[in-house]
């Protein structure tokens, strides 16, 4: 492997040099929802999906507009009491998280809010009770959040202007319609790159009081007002928040990122970044994470590797979600997938499991198994072996449209990350062969890319996987686990296929 420094030709992110932010907002990130006039009064920046105050785009904007006025900065979260199929899992991995935003903002003189409701009514109550004259919120392209901002936009008589935080480079910048693969939109990032990736200033303690100040937040009433399910239990790991987000990239970087290229895919090796729930919770900044990598000492094929992952993969994924309404179903499969799945529609399928088996890990393949119980009791599973398990869905399930639904139950339901982009356009991928080509034809996939059990054991050593979370899940909360005796059981069906 090459020592750090080397060049080779091709590579578009590593040898990106940031450059100094003078304390400047660039323009491109800021779209406005709601025009109107902006007068002197509170600002209100309504805080979802960038659940953080350091790296913090939107917060920056929203503060220099109250700084330009000399008028209070408030922050404002809505906590709807049920989300998307998000059970006490991922909702107690946000709480905590919050409460370390509350303790950030007060040492910056900034009042915090939590709100408990639909934000399309809360949050302009909140802002006509607060008499605020301008708001700020965080871009999301996902179809509940794009539902909540115009309802909010229609609800305000204020400006109301929207900050990319997620992507470096801002969605709509980045392309103006859904790409059709990596490739396409990665030629966009290699020119567009190098003026997005720049240093970050830090939020100032606000000098401007007034605008109501806010009462600690009574996190215990709130838990009390949610409406989840309570039976998938929080996981002990990972920590939530800023600082533990932070905490575990410098652990990446000095314990994996030297042989994410070569080894990444193989989920015995511990290379996964274990960045993933802080990003999606908005805890940690791509951009902080692609910084502090850039400045590393590991080798370039494997900054290479991991920001390809980091900016292009996560960035198509957005693309996906914000062009493509329908990213959750196969309506939004590409027009050859949809004509090869229902040429193979009426494949048999032996075996076939319905979703409750499958959410059991009860099936024939003791791979697909332990990653579904890694899956169902830890919160999480290994990027490759995300793939391999959508796809046996796909194998196992009626229809194209019953194996997305399933998918995105599950993962949903269980991954501290999902409800996701890059969720959704995983599974896309994997059973409608979004962002991929035509492949050779099989039974039930038709052109679709598949992937089988002894593809995946010439990769890795499937058995220590196995072995390794048998051992993991020991120890799961019990309203997680799967019965001992239903695990007994002997399912039918063919051996795991060759």
């Amino acid at each position: 492997m090459p020592v750090s420094g080397s060049k080779k030709k091709g590579w578009i992110y590593a040898d990106v040099r940031p450059r100094r932010n003078p304390g400047e907002i660039n323009p491109d990130r800021v779209r406005m929802l709601r025009e109107a006039e902006i007068r002197p009064a509170p600002i209100v920046y309504w805080m979802g999906r960038e659940q953080r105050v350091r790296d913090n785009w939107a917060l920056l904007f929203a503060q220099s507009k109250a700084l330009d006025l000399k008028a209070p900065l408030l922050v404002v979260f809505c906590l709807t009491p049920r989300f998307l199929e998000a059970a006490w899992r991922q909702y107690a991995f946000m709480l905590q998280g919050l409460k370390g935003v509350e303790r950030d903002l007060r040492e910056l003189a900034v009042p915090f809010h939590v709100l408990a409701g639909p934000p399309e009514s809360e949050i302009p109550s909140f802002v006509r009770a607060r008499k605020a004259g301008f708001v700020v919120t965080d871009f999301d392209p996902l179809r509940i959040k794009r539902s909540w901002r115009g309802e909010v936009a229609r609800g305000l008589s204020v400006p109301l202007a929207v900050v990319d935080s997620r992507n470096i480079i801002p969605c709509w910048a980045a392309s103006q319609k859904q790409e059709y693969a990596a490739h396409t939109l990665r030629r966009k990032v290699a020119r567009l790159l190098p003026g997005y990736v720049e240093t970050v200033p830090a939020p100032k303690r606000h000098p401007f009081g007034g605008g109501g100040q806010s009462q600690p937040v009574r996190w215990d009433a709130l838990e009390k007002s949610l409406q989840v399910d309570r039976s998938v239990a929080p996981v002990d790991r990972p920590e939530a928040g800023e600082k533990a987000a932070r905490k575990r990239l410098q652990v990446f970087l000095r314990e994996g990122l030297a042989r994410y290229a070569a080894e990444r895919n193989d989920p015995n090796a511990g290379l996964q970044s274990g960045l993933s729930p802080y990003l999606h919770f908005g805890q940690l900044s791509s951009l902080r994470a692609a910084l502090e990598v850039l400045g590393s000492g590991a080798p370039m094929e494997s900054k290479e590797a991991f920001l390809e992952e980091l900016i292009t993969r996560r960035e198509l994924a957005d693309n996906y979600c914000w062009y493509n309404p329908h990213y959750d179903d196969p309506r939004g499969f590409p027009a050859w997938a949809v004509k090869t799945l229902e040429e193979h529609g009426r494949d048999p399928r032996d075996p076939r499991y319905t979703r409750k088996r499958l959410e059991a890990a009860h099936t024939h393949d003791p791979l697909w198994n332990a990653a579904q119980r890694e899956l169902m009791e830890l919160g999480t599973m290994p990027g490759y072996l995300r793939m391999y398990w959508a796809k046996k869905i796909l194998e196992w399930s009626g229809s194209a449209g019953e194996a997305m639904e399933a998918a995105v139950y599950l993962n949903d339901r269980y991954q501290l990350d999902g409800r996701d982009p890059n969720g959704y356009a995983g599974i896309a991928w994997s059973v409608g062969g979004v962002h991929d080509r035509p492949w050779f034809e099989r039974p039930i996939f038709g052109k679709i890319r598949t992937m089988t059990l002894n593809g995946c054991r010439s990769k890795f050593d499937v058995d220590a996987y196995i072995a390794r979370v048998d051992a993991a899940t020991a120890a799961a909360p019990a309203a997680t686990r799967t019965p001992a005796e239903e695990r007994r059981e002997t399912p039918s069906g063919p051996a795991a296929e060759g």
